[in-house]
């Protein structure tokens, strides 16, 4: 369908305006979508820091208390005197008023002695707690966290075991198990050494606080990090501690408003944070609803991971902003293309005048009219410039053509001139080879007599020396008038050129001449006659050589292009004159001295190449040199095309 340059130039316009538009729309909601992903993992990675820090100073303040308590003077006397058990008192007052789950006191062995919780349960050995044997092995005061098993924490208080029991809840994307509770306990737990006087280790006291279904720590961590903000009826930052991966403390909510304990973390973070011990910070699924969520992991005393430490943000929050801020970018995106296509249908219409009035023009001007001009629009600088250039190529066409025509008629009258004196050489050659021929005849026959004279046998040789000559020059006018035929075969120039150079090798004129031959692969075939072609190449060779008489460079290049064969013979020699080029081809010019040619060399091969259908170009610069360049059309198998042979004479 042909359409009207006002309506492509629309058309053109609305595209570019389309394809802009999608393109910023495409790399908006990236860009936006990316932007606002980043920022909500910046901020919480910076919300786990803070929840970072709060549970480290939960962490720290057991770790003070357990300290401060072991190096009073009390426990180190009643130690010394063996009266562990008049410390229940005391010890339970400070595990009261700290806000301990646990306070225990063992001997250097590791053997409990006293349990503030229950002081009549004593005499086990908590060597299998791996902060208690650490920090008797130390010597030295530590703080971790630890899980508990459930045997330890019913030596405690059944309260205690009863708090860490926990259901196990079937949980969307978790890894699949066979467990339904989980009943260890997980400790905030700190351990201090006691020492007398002198240094010695008599006994350790432990303390610590137990997390499961204790929220004060997370409630903490939400309202100091998001301050209680809610969204969409939800909070919108959570905080969980995991044992395991089971959620023993948490402010995420079902969907029934309970606190979700017993729901267990996604099968990813599980296999990223527990089994790895790596950080997570990315979207996950929380429960039933998707978090911006940073997880990592809590270790014990051993370095191995025993829980797991979690803040989110809500997703959809984000995703509405993302939302809203895209539909805000593609409205006004949706105004700028309306404005941008009200435009370009005014520029449209401002350009497509002139533009038709050249478009006429080059219709006429296809149609041969080259007088034609067009009037440049002012209105526009390229358009104007456009017009002015449009006038300066029908005038640069109008010379052009005005070259071409002479250029032909030069042609024209150097082949007509050429085909002339062909036609005269073949007229004169042949009234002149048989009188040549009778005096040669009879020259012979008179130096056979036997009563001649030394004088007239010396004459008769010059007769036959100089007649021989003139022969031979009839022959070089018979071979430019092309009177002999053309024994053609398929022929391989490289091996023409080949055989040719190695001919001139052995020429003492060519001692002090570098023969170069850069001969093509693969070089088709031409249909030609050996011997003649062999003569083109050995004359243009030798005129090469004597263009060099202090020695140079003759180069034989072979190459195809478009369908034919070229034969290029180049030389470093003195070059030809720029007015002589072009008589070189015509008989008996000559630049040679008088007595040193006959002026028929180039004819010559200029008449067996024209006969072999193909061209001879030459192409010198004064002091530079000389290229000879031989066109051949490559073999059909049906010998070269028909030539005009010129003038022929007949019987």
């Amino acid at each position: 369908m042909t359409l009207s340059l006002r309506t492509r130039l629309l058309v053109s316009f609305l595209l570019v305006i389309l394809v802009t538009g999608a393109t910023a729309v495409i790399v908006a909601v990236w860009t936006i979508g990316d932007t606002i992903v980043q920022q909500a993992q910046g901020k919480v990675r910076q919300d786990l820091n803070s929840a970072r820090l709060v549970y480290q100073k939960a962490l720290g303040d057991v770790h003070n208390t357990v300290t401060h308590t072991a190096i009073r003077f009390f426990l180190r006397d009643a130690l010394v005197r063996g009266q562990a058990s008049s410390l229940a008192d005391e010890l339970g007052a400070i595990q009261r008023r700290e806000g301990l789950d646990i306070l225990t006191l063992t001997d250097a062995k590791g053997d409990v002695l006293l349990r503030a919780n229950n002081p009549s349960a004593r005499g086990d050995s908590q060597l299998s707690n791996n902060l208690v044997h650490t920090a008797l092995a130390r010597e030295a005061p530590l703080a971790c966290t630890e899980i508990v098993p459930r045997k330890e924490l019913l030596r405690e208080s059944e309260a205690l075991a009863r708090q860490a029991d926990m259901k196990l809840v079937r949980t969307l994307r978790a890894q699949p198990t066979d467990e339904t509770e989980t009943t260890s306990g997980m400790v905030l737990m700190a351990a201090a050494p006691i020492l007398d006087p002198a240094g010695k280790l008599l006994g350790l006291l432990y303390g610590g606080k137990l997390v499961n279904r204790n929220f004060r720590l997370v409630d903490t961590v939400r309202d100091t990090v998001y301050a209680g903000e809610t969204y969409a009826g939800k909070p919108s930052g959570t905080a969980t501690i995991f044992q395991g991966d089971v959620r023993v403390s948490t402010n995420v909510l079902t969907q029934t408003g309970d606190r979700a304990l017993g729901t267990r973390v996604s099968q990813e973070v599980r296999e990223q944070v527990l089994d790895r011990g790596q950080l997570w910070v990315e979207r996950a699924f929380v429960v039933h609803d998707w978090y911006i969520t940073a997880y990592e992991p809590i270790r014990n005393v051993s370095g191995k991971v025993v829980g797991i430490l979690y803040v989110g943000l809500l997703e959809r929050k984000f995703a509405d902003i993302k939302s809203y801020t895209l539909w805000a970018f593609v409205g006004v995106s949706l105004v700028g293309i309306a404005l941008s296509v009200a435009i370009c249908y005014v520029l449209a219409r401002s350009l497509a005048e002139p533009a038709h009035a050249l478009m006429l023009a080059a219709e006429r001007l296809a149609a041969g009219d080259l007088e034609q001009r067009v009037e440049p629009d002012d209105s526009t600088e390229e358009i104007r410039k456009l017009g002015t250039a449009f006038n300066l190529m029908i005038a640069s066409i109008q010379e052009r053509d005005e070259r071409l025509r002479l250029r032909a008629q030069e042609e024209v009258m150097k082949s007509e001139r050429l085909a002339m004196i062909g036609r005269l050489a073949a007229g004169v050659a042949h009234e002149i080879n048989n009188p040549l021929t009778g005096v040669l005849t009879f020259s012979h026959l008179l130096k056979e007599k036997e009563n001649l004279e030394q004088q007239d046998r010396d004459d008769l040789d010059v007769i036959i020396r100089e007649t021989t000559r003139a022969s031979g020059i009839v022959r070089g006018l018979l071979d430019f008038a092309r009177e002999r035929a053309v024994a053609t075969e398929p022929l391989d120039l490289n091996e023409v050129v080949r055989q040719t150079l190695r001919l001139l090798g052995n020429r003492r004129a060519f001692q002090q001449i570098t023969i170069e031959e850069e001969l093509a692969e693969d070089l088709p075939n031409v249909d030609g006659d050996m011997n003649q072609l062999q003569q083109v190449v050995l004359n243009l060779s030798l005129n090469a050589c004597e263009a060099m008489p202090d020695g140079g460079t003759l180069t034989v290049r072979t190459s195809v292009k478009s369908g034919r064969v070229l034969v290029r013979v180049a030389d470093t020699g003195c070059g030809i004159r720029h007015e002589h080029l072009s008589q070189i081809f015509e008989p008996f010019f000559s630049t040679k001295p008088v007595g040193k040619g006959t002026g028929l060399g180039l004819s010559i091969s200029y008449g067996i190449i024209q006969q072999h259908g193909g061209a001879l170009e030459v192409a010198s610069e004064e002091g530079a040199g000389t290229t000879f360049t031989i066109t051949l059309p490559a073999s059909t198998g049906q010998g070269p095309p028909a030539q005009d042979a010129g003038p022929r004479e007949t019987a």
